[in-house]
């Protein structure tokens, strides 16, 4: 586990707490699904808007994640440190975008998720393992994200627009 000097600024402070998630990511066991379930509230609170909405709140929340994510390396003086969970945050609400707020959708889209981050197949191994800093960071989960998203539209269109 990586420990870390207590921030000196307010502004360290301001990083730590958003990228774990708002202490998420300091849970002793599985962050990652912490953080993926932090998302939950901010589907829930866009669950009325268009899809274009939430694709951009998305968009604009990946932006700040990585800016985000590159200062909190900075501090913990490290790559990808497992209290860094707001790339989960952003990865599993590309995952959704377009999909209601319902439990069988949550579930499924949680754990397809959750299931791509952990097991990386692919190019999102290659970047995972190639691209550094705060972009590093966050790029995996959103291309977890972005094959989340296609598969689970993808469900929805066989199985006439949902199960």
């Amino acid at each position: 586990m990586t420990t870390v000097a207590p921030p000196r600024s307010l502004s360290d402070r301001l990083v730590l707490t958003l990228s774990s998630a708002f202490g998420l990511g300091y849970l002793p066991k599985a962050p990652g699904t912490w953080g993926s379930l932090a998302a939950l509230p901010i589907w829930w609170a866009l669950r009325d808007t268009s899809w274009m909405v939430f694709a951009a709140v998305a968009v604009a929340l990946t932006i700040a994640s990585i800016v985000i994510a590159h200062r909190a390396e900075a501090i913990y003086g490290g790559h990808d440190v497992q209290h860094i969970v707001i790339d989960e945050v952003v990865g599993m609400l590309i995952t959704v975008v377009g999909v209601p707020f319902a439990w069988p959708e949550v579930l499924v889209g949680f754990v397809l998720f959750r299931v791509l981050d952990a097991l990386k197949p692919g190019p999102i191994r290659w970047i995972d393992e190639h691209v550094e800093g705060g972009l590093g960071v966050v790029l995996d989960d959103v291309a977890a994200g972005v094959v989340g998203l296609i598969l689970m539209h993808v469900a929805r269109l066989a199985l006439g627009h949902w199960w």
